[in-house]
């Protein structure tokens, strides 16, 4: 009794923990700058998220911003979640020379700092006259390392008379991998769409570099472009930050059933 009392006042300070942050941002966000580093701190909604909300619409063109970030998110996601299945299909079920040397290559990349790419990549954008453009950002971290590692871990545990006996029924190798393999991959496909998603919707650097014009920007360009020199809106910026939580929220919750599974299934061996 004592061990679970224990137990039970841990998680509960562990949950406190990590929810009084996003208690605090969504308190915030309704609060002008002023009054959020007034003494003591606010601990209660106040009445100007309607306000934060407007100046953010006003300076920033903040629709504008939350459209594109959904945009760029959703269509890397589902092109990037495409190219890692099929990546990691291809490094799990087809034997072919020179394929560990080639899946050990391309793991070199979950060590390489991201920083190092950006000068080659962004001659490569303005060779093509991409910048400022969507397909700047979405295409060029399509065969994300990682997620083609999730991918060709969880598939390595689907068993190969499965595809044999599609292949014997007269199954031609895209219906197979559209029928057969991608199915039971449910579980991995959701923690792959959930990590995908959440790169590009965070992601700032790169967008800060390929993209130009506010109308282009994303929500992290949009949030990082409220803090001046003189004077900072913490009470807009603390709104767009919530309001950037809500899409990664709202993912979580939907796909969360399968998450934790698809991580646990990227840790089968072969």
């Amino acid at each position: 009794m004592t061990r679970r009392v224990m137990l039970t006042s841990s998680l509960l300070v562990l949950v406190a923990v990590v929810l009084v942050p996003f208690y605090w941002l969504v308190v915030g966000s309704t609060h002008r700058s002023a009054e959020v580093f007034g003494t003591p701190p606010p601990l209660l909604p106040g009445a100007h998220l309607l306000d934060n909300l407007a100046t953010l619409e006003s300076t920033v063109g903040f629709s504008r911003v939350v459209l594109n970030s959904t945009l760029i998110a959703t269509l890397y996601t589902v092109l990037a979640g495409l190219v890692c299945t099929m990546a990691g299909y291809g490094f799990a079920k087809f034997d072919f020379r020179g394929r560990e040397p080639l899946f050990g290559l391309l793991m070199l990349g979950l060590i390489v700092p991201s920083q190092v790419t950006l000068v080659p990549l962004f001659k490569m954008m303005l060779a093509l006259e991409w910048l400022n453009t969507y397909q700047a950002i979405v295409l060029p971290n399509l065969a994300l390392p990682f997620g083609i590692f999730l991918m060709r871990q969880s598939m390595s545990a689907l068993p190969d008379e499965l595809l044999s006996a599609g292949r014997v029924d007269g199954c031609g190798e895209l219906r197979l991998f559209w029928r057969v393999v991608v199915p039971p991959m449910r579980p991995a496909l959701a923690a792959l769409a959930i990590y995908l998603f959440l790169y590009q919707w965070n992601d700032f650097v790169w967008p800060l570099i390929a993209l130009r014009t506010r109308d282009a920007y994303t929500i992290p360009l949009a949030i990082a472009s409220l803090q001046g020199a003189n004077e900072t809106d913490y009470g807009a910026i603390l709104a767009g930050t919530a309001v950037a939580a809500i899409p990664m929220a709202l993912l979580f919750l939907l796909l969360q059933r399968h998450f934790v599974s698809g991580l646990l299934a990227g840790a089968v061996k072969e």
